[in-house]
């Protein structure tokens, strides 16, 4: 399973506050099958098999467009481990375990 942070920067929308913009973005993750997603203070969480991650990530990018913004950055972390289950909740536990 691959897990993303995905960080989308609407440029020049006239406003320091960009919520509205998460707020729609987060609308269009629900409508995403097969992934989880988590919304965090600076960044979403997106995980799932990699397509689909791949799949939610451009709907996210979109988004933006769709409000009538004009320019949208995009920044995107993958970890893509594939000799055994991952989730960003076991990353988490196997650090716990080890504090």
């Amino acid at each position: 399973m691959a897990i993303a942070e995905v960080t989308v920067l609407p440029v020049g929308t006239g406003s320091t506050s960009l919520s509205a913009y998460v707020a729609d973005m987060q609308r269009v993750l629900e409508r995403q099958e097969g992934v989880q997603v988590q919304l965090t203070s600076m960044s979403t969480i997106i995980e799932g098999p990699l397509d689909k991650v791949f799949a939610a990530i451009q709907a996210l990018h979109e988004s933006p467009f769709q409000q009538g913004v004009q320019r949208v950055s995009t920044s995107i972390k993958i970890d893509d481990r594939r000799d055994k289950e991952s989730s960003s909740e076991q990353k988490l536990r196997s650090v716990r375990e080890k504090l």
